[in-house]
């Protein structure tokens, strides 16, 4: 009865809305919140957008600049992220030489676990964070597939964060592999299932954690596995997460992003996108060599500018980060952010997923390293 009460509430005739196409909504400038959801619209948020100052803007302002494709930090509550993003020294990292212990790993990943897993994730109306229904639900189907800690948030939805202990962790610090589990409509009060975007990541990585733990993986470097809410609302999560880490001088040896992992468009070749454009090119070049050696597709590289995903909030604190995308920005799934972002349709492959996973896998044994027991 609930779930179907704001499924009529959040109808685009109840809102008043005027879709025009699936990635095209009219936003209303006066309008209730409706039941269910924790939202000030005329709340003022400091946002960053790219080669300018932050400015003070709305919440509805901040979600139709969203609508309109404008990327951008919400750096309210991390007033320090206002600064661009640091340049690091160039690190060449070791060429991938653990072959045998990566391959006995990707020969346990399957996409039976993603498939699974993707159908209860986009079960849920909206992952929306600051829906009520995603605040309690979503990360507690998250819970009860891995052992977790929440890193709380003030807005509801937690991020997730699973570490593997590093047995004789260096000064070279910790591994970190990550997605976003929250999701949004163009009107964020619209149905959000967000199959691609980033269903994909979250199941696309979760696998790749339940390989490596079901192969006794024990790595020398702390191994991180993060879910960050609130992505959508300008890299909240991820940018709460990193001031954390960055506070607490926690090192850092290279951080990983993973959004949108499913999408091959038709008549395209499928590769793996190498986002080239605000990352560290050091991890970059690290992560195309891990593709070249454990992938069955190849990369292309390709751009997606200013704060289009978490990686971005690692490079404000001053880690090195990287991403890889499902495919060159432009050929990306196109009905992200609308009622169509569907794990059911032709052109989202599981498969294509399941080359993300080696590649999570490749990077924390690679990078992780592994211990080997004494005879």
């Amino acid at each position: 009865m609930r779930a179907a009460l704001l499924a009529a509430l959040c109808s685009p005739a109840v809102l008043g809305l005027v879709i025009q196409s699936p990635d095209q909504v009219s936003i209303p400038h006066s309008f209730e919140v409706p039941e269910g959801f924790s939202v000030e619209l005329s709340e003022m948020r400091l946002v960053q957008f790219e080669g300018q100052n932050p400015v003070w803007i709305s919440e509805l302002d901040k979600i139709t600049a969203k609508a309109h494709g404008k990327k951008f930090f919400d750096v309210t509550d991390a007033p320090e992220f206002s600064y661009n993003l640091r340049t690091l020294q160039a690190k060449e990292f070791p060429a991938p030489n653990s072959t045998a212990q990566v391959e006995h790993v990707i020969k346990k990943l399957s996409t039976k676990g993603p498939r699974e897993h993707l159908e209860k994730f986009t079960s849920f109306r909206t992952r929306y964070y600051k829906s009520e229904v995603t605040a309690k639900w979503a990360p507690e189907s998250l819970q009860e597939l891995i052992s977790v800690t929440e890193f709380e948030h003030s807005w509801g939805q937690n991020s997730i964060l699973v570490k593997i202990a590093g047995s004789n962790p260096s000064d070279e610090g910790a591994v970190i592999i990550t997605a976003h589990q929250d999701s949004t409509n163009m009107w964020p009060f619209l149905p959000a299932p967000g199959a691609d975007d980033d269903g994909s990541g979250t199941v696309t990585i979760l696998e790749s954690y339940r390989a490596l733990i079901a192969s006794n993986f024990t790595p020398i470097e702390d191994v991180w596995f993060h879910w960050y809410s609130a992505e959508e609302g300008g890299l909240l999560g991820s940018q709460a997460v990193a001031r954390d880490f960055a506070a607490r001088g926690v090192k850092v040896k290279a951080q990983t992003q993973y959004d949108m992992t499913a999408y091959v468009k038709k008549g395209t070749r499928e590769e793996i996108g190498i986002i080239t454009d605000y990352v560290d090119p050091s991890v970059t070049e690290f992560v195309k060599k891990l593709v070249d050696k454990y992938l069955n597709i190849p990369y292309v590289e390709t751009e997606c500018g200013y704060a289009c995903s978490d990686h971005a909030s690692w490079g404000k604190a001053g880690y090195r980060s990287s991403f890889a995308i499902e495919s060159s920005f432009e050929n990306s799934n196109h009905y992200i952010h609308s009622a169509n972002d569907r794990w059911d349709i032709p052109e989202f492959s599981f498969d294509h997923m399941l080359e993300f996973s080696k590649l999570a896998v490749g990077f924390a044994i690679e990078l992780g390293g592994w211990k080997v027991e004494s005879d």
